[in-house]
């Protein structure tokens, strides 16, 4: 993963959006449902329950920082051929997006936590077949992605409903910025360890020692995991219940899905390519580290600061603006297409996706919580969430697929990666009317 999908996807599974009046989480007495109510008012201060459920997904984070960016350039290497590294991403999104779905079931109805620790150790997994597997990788790409994709569909179907119950609007924000800053700084420091590690060992042992060590992380962080709460299971699981929010326009769930749609698209193809064209502009990979660390310690700063000062009633603004830095710096590569017009790309989405991104994460869950009845579907809307953004990150990649087929000149990537990127434009037009709804409220809600 590159810089940039190291920060997509620690803060992209934990981020949505809301609209209307809200009802505040906090307010809802105690109920079989598992959420705290009434009772914890945090007023922007995390207790020890989020701050251990930060922990564990740093080290789910960090884990996937090590070997994560990785990954797509140890394929390239077998073949040199964006397609296969496109379909390692297809197949990963369609797993995951089915796992998030299927798993439904298990984590309304019984343990949460075995699905989340259940995640973590397919990911060490992953890991564990990738060195099986060895030079012979890029012929089971299908089984890497579908394996890799189960892991991401156990772990942050979990995740995102845990998270949901132990944070609520006065410090959703917060733990959406240590969260953002958590995951920079796994993207600073791993990537630049494991392309040193790999630059400065024989042949392929590099790869072979950074995989291992994620495989042990991993299995630190289901360790670190049994110290968070079992949560009570939770009655009924609808399977498609989805289908019943984007058929009504009840609580904006239809826009809040388009939103989350278009934001996938942009990530499923920016997630592999920009490594990917940093690795191939330079041909080394602690180049390809050392321009991880620089954007992450920019994203570090920039979750840290966003996480602090962004309020609800600035979230409209902060996406816009947030969204159109990220589409109108993908024109640098018309310039040309080298390691300076990547880092100037990396350092400014690095700078502004805070902006975008935590907004959107905190409307969509403070949607899911603005009625008892969200709440207790809460599980289908989290994979509700998940659904809209697989099925956008599929859309980008087909998209790129059958664009990279046909022709895979520079120029036609680069029209390739304007138009797919301009989709955060897209998904602003989409959430604009639940930011107003829910800025409104929110602000109200969660600065008292």
């Amino acid at each position: 993963m590159s810089g940039d999908r190291m920060r997509q996807k620690t803060t992209s599974h934990i981020l949505s959006a809301r609209g209307g009046s809200i009802v505040r989480t906090g307010e809802y007495p105690a109920g079989p449902d598992g959420v705290a109510r009434g009772a914890r008012r945090t007023k922007g201060r995390l207790d020890r329950q989020t701050k251990l459920l930060l922990l564990v997904n740093g080290l789910f984070v960090t884990a996937n920082a090590l070997s994560g960016t990785f990954v797509n350039v140890y394929l390239w290497k077998s073949t040199n051929d964006f397609s296969l590294i496109a379909w390692f991403a297809l197949v990963t999104h369609a797993a995951g997006a089915l796992t998030f779905w299927l798993s439904g079931g298990w984590v309304k109805r019984h343990n949460k936590m075995n699905c989340l620790r259940l995640g973590v150790a397919v990911s060490a997994l992953f890991y564990l077949t990738v060195l099986l597997l060895g030079a012979r990788a890029a012929s089971y790409v299908a089984l890497l992605g579908a394996v890799q994709g189960m892991a991401s569909g156990f772990f942050w179907l979990a995740f995102n409903v845990v998270y949901f119950e132990v944070t609520e609007p006065g410090n959703r924000d917060l733990f959406n910025g240590w969260a953002g800053l958590s995951g920079s700084l796994a993207g600073m420091i791993a990537p630049w360890i494991s392309g040193y590690l790999i630059t400065h060992m024989k042949e392929t042992a590099g790869y072979r020692l950074i995989f291992t060590l994620s495989l042990a992380v991993f299995l630190i962080g289901v360790a670190f995991s049994f110290f968070l709460k079992k949560r009570k299971a939770q009655g009924r699981y609808y399977w498609f219940y989805f289908l019943g929010c984007l058929k009504e326009n009840r609580h904006s769930w239809k826009w809040a899905a388009a939103a989350l749609a278009a934001q996938g698209m942009r990530e499923g193809v920016f997630a592999f390519i920009i490594g990917l064209l940093v690795y191939i502009s330079t041909q080394s990979e602690m180049t390809l580290g050392n321009y991880s660390f620089v954007t992450s310690a920019v994203g570090l700063v920039s979750f840290m600061l966003a996480g602090k000062l962004l309020k609800p009633r600035f979230r409209r603004g902060a996406m816009l603006a947030g969204a159109a830095a990220m589409v109108g710096v993908i024109l640098v590569f018309f310039w040309r297409v080298n390691f300076v017009s990547l880092l100037i790309f990396g350092v400014s989405v690095a700078l502004f996706y805070p902006l975008f991104s935590l907004p959107m994460t905190s409307a969509t869950f403070d949607l899911i919580g603005r009625d008892q009845e969200s709440v207790r579907n809460r599980v289908e809307y989290v994979v509700l969430r998940e659904l809209a953004l697989d099925a956008g990150r599929i859309i980008g990649v087909l998209i790129f697929l059958a664009v990279v087929s046909f022709d895979a000149s520079p120029a036609t990537l680069n029209w390739l990666m304007l138009g797919i990127g301009s989709a955060p434009l897209l998904a602003w037009f989409c959430m604009r009317n639940v930011l107003g709804g829910s800025g409104a409220t929110s602000s109200a809600d969660g600065e008292k």
